[in-house]
């Protein structure tokens, strides 16, 4: 069983930075991935980003490397998604997920967690 909670959430003006941390209790497993997906209102879960902790990460579309970064952090045991110039189309629930293996589907993450709200207004 992995447990994920996430932190930093809340309420942006567009043009903000935002840092979104995901505690996991899988960070020493380095066979765990880690993603973090977003969900907007009436939108399917999509996948930003992934990283297994100490290993290369991945961005599944041209526009998410641009401005969102997932890096994992020693000191605190996190895996964190810095979005950079945040955009009112960033709004939505951000949900960490960890499985196996790295993926953009979510059906191939067994554990997520209860996610953080994000909300950007222009």
């Amino acid at each position: 069983q992995v447990r994920l909670r996430e932190f930093g959430g809340g309420s942006a003006q567009a043009g903000d930075s935002l840092r979104l941390s995901c505690e996991t209790s899988s960070y020493s497993d380095s066979s765990i991935c880690v993603a973090w997906f977003r969900q907007a209102p009436g939108l399917e879960r999509e996948v930003v980003a992934s990283i297994y902790p100490g290993g290369p990460a991945e961005y599944f579309s041209e526009s998410n490397e641009g401005r969102f970064t997932i890096s994992a952090d020693n000191s605190k045991k996190t895996v964190d998604l810095q979005i950079l110039s945040v955009k009112p189309e960033d709004s939505g629930s951000y949900f960490c997920a960890a499985g196996p293996g790295c993926s953009w589907s979510p059906s191939d993450f067994d554990f997520w967690g209860q996610g953080t709200r994000v909300t950007v207004s222009s």
